[in-house]
């Protein structure tokens, strides 16, 4: 893990980024990042990652999210001792708590089994 990311910070890399230059990984359950995730960003769920790890091979950065930038930490570590990820991995310092930017809904394929109205 390459340290943590501000809201403001990961927001400049958005406008800047090409495709494939950044991938986030939002850790929550299925369920919540239906509800709402940062635009562009991937649902890989904190109990997956150590199987889905190999999905991000050859990123060059890659950011992990989660509600309050605490399981992302984690995230992030694991990720980075992951020998296929090429850059920096950081993690959203504070998590979707201090987002300000917008957040994206998926369509619900009403399959998720969780039934809280709250984005976390």
């Amino acid at each position: 893990m390459d340290g943590e990311i501000s809201g403001e910070e990961l927001q400049e890399f958005l406008d800047e980024a090409e495709d494939g230059d950044l991938r986030i990984v939002d850790i929550r359950n299925p369920g919540s990042f239906e509800r709402g995730h940062i635009p562009g960003s991937e649902n890989i769920p904190a109990n997956q990652l150590t199987d889905r790890v190999e999905e991000l091979d050859g990123a060059e950065r890659v950011v992990t999210v989660c509600p309050m930038g605490k399981s992302s930490v984690q995230a992030a570590r694991l990720v980075g001792s992951y020998e296929g990820v090429d850059g920096p991995v950081e993690s959203l310092a504070d998590g979707l708590n201090a987002w300000d930017g917008p957040l994206e809904a998926a369509e619900s394929t009403g399959e998720s089994g969780d039934e809280s109205t709250a984005p976390f």
